[in-house]
């Protein structure tokens, strides 16, 4: 029984190795959203020259989002492969940047929910500095309803996560 048990766990620990075409997914589509903020980029910098102060402070919100978004992506990235592929040391890369290595279940659940409420605050944001062409009340309270229900959502999490933080530390 012994030997079935061990092969069926092995089975188990290498179906991590299917999670990597979707790392790989990810890195496509990061490379994708790259060339998407080159364009968006390009096309910013043609039309800044005339373009009244709110187009101009939109344009760089846009441009803002392109960044977030991508940072999540890399967050989703890193903290996948070392979750689940295999780990990176700090002590082996002292180079890399912390943010990128040891980021465990509760710390990529803060990360994710963090960089999406940042996501929609510039996103409401944008709405606000362009309140005179897009005046949609129900769309922009849609908006605002979405960010405070992620940033609830994030404050929830954070306390479940310390009141589970400190439950450890006292069984352990």
């Amino acid at each position: 029984m012994t030997r079935i048990g061990r092969a069926i766990e092995q089975i188990v620990i290498n179906t991590r190795w299917l999670i990597v075409p979707f790392l790989l997914g990810l890195i496509i589509g990061l490379l994708a959203l790259l060339y998407a903020f080159v364009v968006k980029l390009g096309k910013f910098v043609l039309h800044v020259r005339g373009a009244p102060e709110e187009e101009i402070f939109v344009g760089i919100l846009k441009l803002v989002d392109f960044a977030l978004t991508a940072n999540l992506l890399l967050i989703v990235i890193s903290a996948g492969y070392q979750n689940y592929i295999a780990r990176i040391s700090l002590r082996d890369k002292p180079n890399w940047p912390d943010g990128l290595l040891g980021i465990g279940f509760g710390g990529l659940k803060q990360k994710l929910l963090g960089s999406i409420a940042a996501i929609a605050a510039v996103n409401v944001l944008e709405w606000f500095m362009d309140i005179d062409r897009s005046v949609d009340n129900v769309k922009l309270g849609w908006v605002v309803g979405i960010l405070l229900a992620f940033t609830l959502a994030m404050l929830i999490l954070a306390i479940a996560d310390r009141i589970s933080e400190s439950r450890e530390e006292k069984s352990g």
